[in-house]
Parts: structure tokens; C-alpha cells; sequence
């Protein structure tokens, strides 16, 4: 495959910061020598202040690790990277992800490749691929509208095991759909291979634009999953109790609100990678495809 030259790439790396999965008390290893090895191209390490709590260093504020970062590394899993992309969203700084778990779809650097990455990235070898990223905004009457972004999903569903939610849907202003049953996940296309994945949903190319919706074992066998165009914009009303959850990680009760409107958010989440990677390497491997 024909590598074409990144515009994302970062022209000049005077600091990088970093952040590490939470609870993690065996990373120090991974960070001297993510540290020693950028020091050796005169690039600084930020580490944000919890994660350096846990590495017993000195740390800064995560919003001037941003502000201060040419780029950022995730230390963790995909869990962490997610967390970061939708933390750092209004930045806009290019995250790398490298891995201390099981082979992720987000995360494809491992920790055995810490320093030739690292060397690779100081001479610009190297992509940025940028994720679609969906904007949430809660509305309610007589009152500021809040938003937020989430990176791979947007989940309503019954916050108990027992009984189900009625989710009305629209599109653009239209009412198209009532979901009856557990739920409904709206997902980015990077988020096509989570918990849409697991409910049946359709795994889609991560650096195509489109909202996903999902319905959540529906009352009514003829609810499909739905691929719709990024400039689209989704509507949710309930007058029951529903659970919204974003990437697993913020939790809300539609309760609180009078809408909850999803669309495609304005800018992008960019994601650092190997020039090699294979997304569809990546899916035979993590779901045994061709596997006999």
C-alpha cells in the first residue's frame, strides 16, 4: 500500500506529555524509558499530575500538559487512550498509544517497541490517522445547554436488570424510530468494533464518517442496526428512567434533560501510528477471522 505524506504530522517536538492507565504501580519502567529516549532528541516529558502521583515524579496539571504538549502518550489500553482523546478533545494534540495489555484496536505500539517508535517518531516516520468524534449536547428548558464529546460511543439504556426503556429517535427534528427494549448505542466508526460489535452492530472502517445506531436486544425483531451520513444529527427523547453513558467512562440520567441530541462533532481525534499498521491485520487478528 502507497503511503502518502500526513499534513497531521507534528513539524516540531519540543515536549510530549504523558498520561498512564489509572492504578497501574508497575509502569516505571515503561516511563524511564519512554523519558531517556526522548531526551536523547532534546524532547521534555510532561507527566500529568495522577499519573505521577503513581510514578512518584514530578507531574503537572493535565490541562497545562496539554496546553504545554506538541503531542501526548497513552500508557494503558484502549480504555486509556479513550479516556484521553475525549479529556484532551479541545486541545486537539495527536495521542500515541502504547500498550501495556492485550493487542488493542486503538493502541498498536507495544512496550517492546517503546524506543525504536520513538526514534522513528523524531525523524517522521510515522502516520497521524484522524477518528471521527461524536459531539453530545444535553438540553433542558430555561437552562444552558451542556455538551460533551465521546470518542466511542453514546449508550441509552435501563439503568436496572429488570424491565425495558421506550427511546423515541429522531433525525434532524423528524421522529423515524421508537426504540422498545435495552437500548440503543450510537457509536463512531472507531467504535463500531466495542460494545456495538458485541450488540450485533456492523464493524465499519475507522476514517469513514458516519453515526451508527444500534438497538439494544429490541421488543420488536424487526429493529436493525442503521448507518447514517456524519451530517446527520440524532435526537433522543424517554420519559423513562434511562442510563446515558459515554464510552463507559461519564455516566447521565436522561431524567435531568429534555433531549439528547448526537452528531458528529467538529473536529477529529488524531491518532499516531506504526506507517505499517493493517487495520484489517488488526480485525484477523483480534476477531480470528480466516481462522479454520
Amino acid at each position: 500500500m502507497q503511503i502518502v505524506e500526513n499534513p497531521n504530522k507534528i513539524k516540531d517536538i519540543k515536549n510530549i506529555g504523558l498520561v498512564i492507565r489509572p492504578n497501574s504501580h508497575n509502569l516505571y519502567r515503561y516511563y524511564k524509558k519512554i523519558k531517556e529516549r526522548l531526551s536523547s532528541y532534546g524532547i521534555e516529558l510532561l507527566v500529568e499530575k495522577e499519573s505521577a502521583k503513581i510514578l512518584k515524579v514530578e507531574g503537572v496539571e493535565f490541562n497545562e500538559m496539554c496546553i504545554k504538549s506538541d503531542a501526548i502518550i497513552s500508557l494503558g489500553g484502549d480504555g486509556t487512550l479513550i479516556s484521553v482523546s475525549r479529556r484532551s478533545y479541545r486541545y486537539n494534540k495527536p495521542i500515541l498509544g502504547i500498550n501495556v495489555g492485550k493487542l488493542g484496536f486503538l493502541v498498536d505500539i507495544d512496550v517492546a517497541e517503546i524506543e525504536s517508535f520513538l526514534d522513528k517518531l523524531s525523524k517522521g516516520e510515522y502516520r497521524v490517522d484522524k477518528r471521527m468524534v461524536l459531539e453530545v449536547i444535553f438540553n433542558r428548558k430555561n437552562s444552558e445547554e451542556k455538551r460533551a464529546v465521546a470518542f466511542n460511543d453514546v449508550v441509552f439504556s435501563r439503568p436496572m436488570v429488570s424491565g425495558m426503556v421506550d427511546l423515541k429517535a429522531y433525525i434532524d427534528g423528524t421522529l423515524f424510530n421508537n426504540y422498545y427494549g435495552d437500548g440503543l448505542i450510537v457509536s463512531t466508526p472507531t467504535g463500531s468494533t466495542a460494545y456495538n460489535l458485541s450488540s450485533g452492530g456492523p464493524v465499519v472502517f475507522p476514517l469513514t464518517e458516519a453515526l451508527i445506531l444500534t438497538p439494544l436486544c429490541s421488543h420488536s425483531l424487526t429493529q436493525r442496526p442503521l448507518i447514517l451520513p456524519a451530517n446527520f444529527k440524532v435526537m433522543i427523547k424517554s420519559d423513562d428512567e434511562v442510563l446515558i453513558s459515554l464510552d463507559g467512562q461519564e455516566f447521565y440520567n436522561i431524567s435531568e434533560y429534555d433531549s439528547i441530541e448526537v452528531k458528529m462533532a467538529k473536529n477529529s481525534v488524531k491518532l499516531i501510528h506504526r506507517l505499517e499498521r493493517n487495520y484489517f491485520s488488526v480485525l484477523r487478528e483480534k476477531l480470528k477471522w480466516g481462522d479454520a
